[in-house]
């Protein structure tokens, strides 16, 4: 079966550019051009990745994040003409899945889509990790700590799964997205560091305790015992 994308763009022009050029890639693109209808859409239909643009009249991208964050994870591409990074942040902090600022090519859009929907994919085996009282269901996406759910956005969750693979060495911050599967979303150091605080507050009292600031190089994971 084809994937399936939607679009929520006011730009019609764009719709029918990403309709033909992923078209000819396998990947079919329903239009929706305010983020309404958009949601509509979701609640009407089964899709595989939605494509969301930031600056719309009436429901910003923003807030149509949110609401699909509030009863989906499926994955999310923030796209939108500003490129400031405090946008790239606000739009990973509300749990989406990549972010890319206009204009861009229609090939790296798609490589993108596919690595969101690799990443999507379930484990072909099932992997689970457990350091210092987190316990992490790889394939499920799912974190636990003493026993409790944390919920965190899928950026947030791949930091964690690298820092834990790797627990009790350094992670160097310029190589921590790649370590997490992350080297093609584009964000600076700030943004790491950003997401990075807030994984730490969502693990709660443990979190300072847990992810250790090598200041200078990167971060690290302790790792009780010898």
């Amino acid at each position: 079966m084809a994937t399936r994308v939607l679009l929520i763009d006011d730009d019609t022009r764009m719709y029918e550019l990403l309709a033909q050029y992923l078209g000819q890639n396998g990947i079919t693109v329903t239009h929706a051009p305010d983020g309404g209808r958009g949601l509509a859409a979701l609640e009407a239909s089964t899709y595989d990745a939605v494509l969301l643009d930031v600056m719309m009249p009436g429901m910003d991208g923003l807030e149509v994040c949110r609401r699909i964050r509030a009863k989906s994870t499926l994955p999310v591409i923030m796209l939108t003409a500003r490129g400031d990074e405090t946008d790239r942040v606000v739009g990973l902090e509300l749990g989406a899945d990549d972010y890319l600022a206009k204009p861009f090519s229609p090939r790296e859009l798609l490589a993108r889509l596919r690595a969101v929907l690799r990443r999507a994919q379930p484990a072909a085996v099932a992997e689970k990790l457990e350091s210092s009282g987190v316990s992490i269901d790889v394939s499920a996406r799912e974190v636990r700590t003493g026993g409790k759910l944390v919920e965190l956005t899928g950026l947030e969750f791949d930091l964690l799964v690298a820092l834990v693979r790797r627990a009790g060495r350094v992670i160097p911050r310029d190589a921590l997205l790649g370590e997490a599967g992350r080297s093609d979303t584009v964000v600076g150091e700030r943004t790491v560091d950003v997401h990075i605080s807030h994984l730490r507050q969502k693990l709660g009292d443990e979190g300072n305790r847990l992810i250790k600031t090598v200041r200078g190089v990167g971060y690290l994971f302790a790792k009780e015992g010898p």
